[in-house]
């Protein structure tokens, strides 16, 4: 039996938000956390368009968030309890949808915040989905395969009983430590559930493997996103200048990329492959660094024979 608590508020990230300083010369300075971040960025944007502040605060709580606990037993049969998320944060357009992360540090706040951004950059991009983000509280490094398989099998079930999961509520695609073998984990344990009385029941996840209805494209496609809005800035001649970057332009820049998963080895392949030189690679477990540059590609199978 899974031990539970849920929360449906509408002032969590207001209040969260102002609990701190932000004039660094105050003695009582106090850096503010990932959501407060959130918080400030998002209030110095509404002040432009003068948003009425109890829209502002709609706008910027999350509509529903579950907290809970999966209980299961590893290899050696030790049982472990795992603390789980799952924020939806604005039903103005259904399904919402966001990734799902797997880390040792993901806490209540962070999804709240990654929920919330969400929201945004669908919203830009005129996607007509609201913003949600969730994961599990561990490492998977440091759990086998089949550890990770059961883990993911029970966070479905129990997102699937709370209405936290599904192709017209709320669709899950990979993040932080999960990759398209977790989410065909989560479809196949979802499609068991419901599979007979849902005919979209696979659009409960992105990111899938395409031998189960995933689609070609989907896994460089964070980081050709990231790219392309380098690129993008790059070719801003007032950007440039203002960021002191020198001439415009991908060639020639100097790039140093933090995590070199799936996002970054991409992101920094087609960097590569536009001019610019990778000149360091920094990964949880050390880094690397060369004024000539590196070949993603020769860095990534390198990693591979490590591991």
């Amino acid at each position: 039996m899974l031990s539970k608590s849920i929360f449906r508020t509408s002032s969590v990230v207001p209040q969260m938000a102002r609990s701190f300083s932000v004039d660094p010369s105050a003695a009582h300075f106090k850096e503010p956390r990932f959501l407060e971040n959130v918080q400030l960025m998002v209030e110095a944007a509404a002040a432009k368009v003068k948003i009425q502040p109890d829209m502002l605060k709609y706008i910027t709580s999350c509509d529903d968030l579950v907290r809970f606990q999966i209980p299961f037993h590893r290899d050696n049969g030790k049982m472990e309890t795992l603390t789980c998320y799952r924020a939806q944060h604005k039903h103005h357009f259904m399904p919402v949808k966001g990734g799902t992360r797997y880390a040792d540090n993901i806490n209540l706040q962070e999804v709240c915040a990654l929920a919330q951004l969400m929201t945004y950059k669908l919203t830009v991009a005129n996607i007509p989905f609201g913003g949600a983000k969730g994961g599990i509280r561990f490492n998977p490094r440091e759990y086998s395969e089949a550890e990770v398989e059961r883990i993911t099998r029970k966070y479905t079930i129990a997102l699937a009983k709370k209405r936290f999961i599904g192709p017209q509520i709320d669709v899950l695609g990979p993040d932080m430590g999960t990759n398209e073998q977790t989410m065909t984990w989560i479809k196949d344990t979802y499609t068991y559930l419901y599979g007979e009385k849902e005919i979209n029941a696979a659009g409960c996840v992105t990111g899938k493997m395409r031998s189960q209805r995933g689609i070609q494209g989907r896994t460089e496609s964070t980081g050709l996103g990231v790219f392309y809005t380098l690129r993008t800035l790059l070719d801003d001649d007032s950007f440039v200048s203002a960021a002191k970057l020198g001439g415009s332009g991908m060639a020639g820049k100097r790039i140093i990329i933090q995590g070199f998963g799936n996002v970054g080895y991409h992101f920094a392949n087609n960097c590569h492959k536009a001019g610019a030189k990778i000149v360091g690679i920094i990964e949880y477990n050390g880094g690397i660094y060369s004024e000539n540059g590196f070949d993603p590609t020769h860095v990534k199978q390198f990693m591979g024979t490590m591991r």
